[in-house]
């Protein structure tokens, strides 16, 4: 502190980024600062001082797939001068470092493959993790949708048909992605890893339907082809959604009972039931014989049961009954045809008679007139 004319007393004055002087690599255009550069063994030449070791638990499903594949899995590793050790009576997989490791960072490396391994990733694309271009995110999903039915379906949103939802993710965002019981594994490099979490979040928290960020990721697509929009805002161009409210089915409300002052009445104990029924007075030898008598009637019961079942196997199915095609109005129409064939008969009879007429006949019946007529004309 200085003491000024006045006798007032004034601020040191702080030095803020007095070291951040410019560096001489600082405009040197032929370095690019975002590339990750190859482990070069010279770097780390004494090696690994201290062992570290990471071990991960796989599911009894995974074993066998495991045991075939872990060749490969240590040849892998061998080159990097990690050792690994599969364990099946424990169930585990641990991998640590050697005097060969070089790479300080290796180990973490082999610790997402194991992860990966367990979460049923196949070996082949598992080992790609080692690279190191190639980072894992494995998402936690089933602490996101308390309701089994609403997971399921919601994880089932995600996969899409025929898993088509998750295709379309993987060739948009570049990245590999295994949906497997309650988690989401995804490897990619660190931007697309970013975006899977995001959608896949937002789908099971039912906030986007992947469909609608598989259009967003097409439009960024096709705007970052073109370098005039480079340096501005994409927002007027994205698609915005807009959530509907859906009519859903309210749960009805239990029925409020009318309120009573007085407590319930008390639940008779077994106890009291005993006292009931006289049970609580007998023997143990009377109470044995009637558990036996009851479990004998159950027995009996069950057996009949079962074998009505077995008999109901033999027993020959229903013949379907024949129709009768005959209605009521075919039997009428037949007896209207009866009554007319009789009447044709009749007429055809008469018409016969009548061209067979016998001349003496005809004219003995003129002269004597017939008994019927007279009574008639009386009548």
């Amino acid at each position: 502190m200085e003491n000024s004319e006045n006798g007032g007393v004034e601020p040191k004055q702080k030095n803020k980024g007095k070291h951040r002087k410019p560096k001489p690599w600082d405009d040197d255009p032929n370095i690019d600062r975002w590339k990750i550069e190859k482990f070069d063994p010279s770097w780390n030449e004494g090696g690994m001082l201290e062992v570290t070791s990471f071990s991960t638990l796989f599911p009894q499903y995974r074993e066998k797939y495991l045991q075939e594949a872990w060749p490969i899995v240590k040849s892998a590793l061998k080159e990097y001068g990690i050792s690994c050790e599969l364990n099946l009576v424990e169930g585990s997989m641990t991998v640590s470092t050697t005097r060969k490791t070089k790479d300080p960072y290796i180990v973490v490396k082999a610790r997402d493959l194991i992860k990966l391994l367990s979460r049923s990733v196949p070996a082949p694309q598992a080992i790609k993790v080692l690279n190191d271009e190639m980072q894992c995110d494995i998402i936690k999903i089933s602490n996101l949708v308390r309701n089994k039915e609403r997971f399921i379906k919601r994880r089932q949103r995600l996969m899409g048909p025929n898993s088509s939802t998750l295709k379309a993710l993987e060739i948009l965002t570049g990245c590999y992605i295994l949906i497997q019981g309650n988690t989401v594994s995804a490897m990619g490099s660190f931007k697309p890893l970013k975006q899977v979490r995001k959608i896949v979040e937002d789908c099971m928290q039912n906030v986007m339907h992947p469909i609608f960020h598989i259009k967003i990721l097409m439009v960024r697509k096709e705007l970052e082809k073109d370098p005039t929009l480079a340096h501005e805002s994409w927002d007027r161009f994205l698609p915005k959604f807009k959530k509907k409210n859906i009519n859903q089915n309210k749960v009805k409300s239990k029925e409020k009972r009318p309120y009573t002052p007085y407590p319930p009445p008390p639940q008779p104990s077994k106890i009291d039931i005993q006292l009931q029924t006289g049970e609580y007075f007998l023997n143990d030898k009377v109470k044995s014989a009637k558990k036996w008598q009851e479990r004998q009637e159950k027995q009996t019961e069950k057996t009949a049961e079962n074998k009505r079942k077995r008999e109901a196997a033999f027993i020959p199915p229903k013949e379907p009954v024949v129709q009768d095609t005959k209605s009521d109005d075919g039997g009428k129409d037949l007896a209207a045809m009866a009554i007319s064939l009789k009447k044709k008969a009749k007429e055809y009879g008469r018409q016969n008679s009548a061209e067979n007429v016998n001349a003496e006949a005809y004219i003995a019946e003129s002269g004597e007139p017939s008994k019927k007529k007279s009574k008639r004309k009386h009548s």
